[in-house]
């Protein structure tokens, strides 16, 4: 009993720096930054899925792989996964400055010259000069776990000289990372790319996508504003329709909100139907539970009536609503309307001291011009009217060239235009 009892202690005493050994070995495996990616890509994926409360741990893992490829020994890029584990974590939103490091110290040329300055170029706001050589090494990575970061980038950097070719990048890094944070990217970026090439069923076709899959994500916000860019700049009945089955996806908040914005938007671009459509979706939406929802349907729907026959009904809903309950965006988009309509419902002034001495021609007026006294529509005296578009009663009588640069005449056509000048300034100041 004795001797089994000895062996069985020998056995464990041996043993022991063997196990100790075992797990210091499989503590630095697990350590390795290929496997701490892993774990970053599933937690940035997740985010995009809709667990927020995963965006913490985003920045803590980014923090700790930043830790752990700067204390690396280099021969640990021998590994070609960690290789792609140190350039998926710079194009993750890592430091750029840890890849510096890395290629800094890279002596056995473990990492590619070709991509590792493009990135570095790229990160610091230098992309479109990377376009010519990223695009040509980017294909021998097309299915390695970088191809679809790189194609990414590729699409960022030729997105403002050529949306098209961006729109081809970003087709080829979603079909290859589908359901992760990289598919999400390129299906927002491409519908605001459709928009400005002018390809609105591309647009919506990327649109529809992105609501079937991306609605929680943190960025669907973006979404929301390049959609409404889309919708109003491309409305008509079957833009209608289609905007209608991309929004049957989101929920009744959702798609109130989205309708607010489309109104907000039509009203700005003076696009009535568009905007007064749009009101009138939000409002219904809004009927349920959502009295500043409704409010704002309202508001934008007097926004749109401004320029129409409605425009004193308008004035006085916009005048009704308190500033409380707008944003400082829409108060300015009510004085801008309050301008606007100001200048639409101003009676025309009385004659001006030079048009009372002027000798009052013989011509026969005809019916073409009934009602010109009276300052209805037509009669050309709206500082907003083109010159073309008045209609010639006669050739003017000797002398008459002083109307031309009557006083009051001029500072009427001067007001008008200060007026204009003023609500531009407004808007600006707003971002709008």
């Amino acid at each position: 009993m004795l001797k089994r009892l000895s062996a069985i202690l020998a056995t464990t005493v041996l043993a022991a720096p063997l196990a100790i050994g075992l797990a210091r070995a499989s503590e630095t495996e697990e350590l390795a930054p290929f496997r701490m990616i892993r774990s970053l890509q599933y937690v940035q994926d997740s985010v995009v899925l809709g667990d927020h409360s995963a965006i913490e741990m985003q920045r803590f893992m980014l923090g700790e792989i930043d830790k752990r490829l700067r204390a690396a020994d280099e021969a640990i890029f021998r590994d070609p996964r960690n290789v792609d584990a140190a350039l998926v974590y710079v194009m993750s939103g890592g430091n750029p400055e840890t890849l510096d490091y890395l290629t800094d110290r890279d002596v056995e040329g473990n990492f590619d010259a070709r991509v590792t300055d493009a990135l570095r170029q790229y990160l610091r706001g230098k992309g479109p000069l990377i376009v010519e050589n990223l695009a040509n090494a980017a294909p021998e990575y097309r299915n390695s776990r970088v191809g679809p970061y790189l194609f990414l980038i590729l699409g960022n950097a030729t997105s403002q000289q050529d949306p098209v070719a961006a729109m081809k990048y970003y087709d080829w890094a979603r079909l290859t990372a589908p359901g992760t944070i990289i598919e999400e990217a390129a299906l927002r970026r491409s519908v605001s790319l459709a928009a400005e090439a002018g390809d609105p069923d591309k647009g919506f076709r990327y649109a529809l996508n992105y609501a079937r899959r991306y609605l929680t994500s943190p960025y669907a916000s973006q979404f929301a504003d390049v959609f409404v860019e889309l919708a109003v700049t491309h409305f008509d009945e079957a833009v209608e329709k289609r905007v209608a089955e991309i929004l049957a996806f989101m929920d009744q908040a959702r798609q109130r909100e989205v309708y607010l914005r489309v109104a907000r938007r039509a009203a700005i671009a003076g696009n009535q139907t568009l905007a007064r459509l749009a009101s009138s979706r939000a409002e219904e939406l809004a009927r349920d539970g959502g009295g500043q929802s409704q409010l704002l349907a309202n508001f934008y729907d007097g926004l749109a009536a401004v320029p129409s026959e409605d425009v004193f009904t308008a004035v006085q809903t916009l005048a009704a609503i308190p500033d409380a309950k707008l944003s400082p965006r829409d108060r300015a988009l009510r004085e801008a309307a309050r301008a606007i309509a100001d200048e639409v419902v101003r009676l025309p002034k009385d004659e001006s001291p030079a048009q009372a001495s002027m000798p009052i021609p013989e011509v026969d007026i005809g019916p073409a011009n009934a009602g010109s006294e009276t300052g209805e529509t037509g009669s050309g005296m709206s500082p907003f009217a083109k010159a073309e578009a008045t209609t010639p009663i006669a050739e003017p009588p000797a002398g008459a060239q002083a109307a031309a640069s009557d006083p009051a005449l001029d500072g009427f056509v001067a007001n008008g235009r200060s007026k204009i000048k003023e609500i531009d300034a407004l808007l600006a100041e707003e971002g709008l």
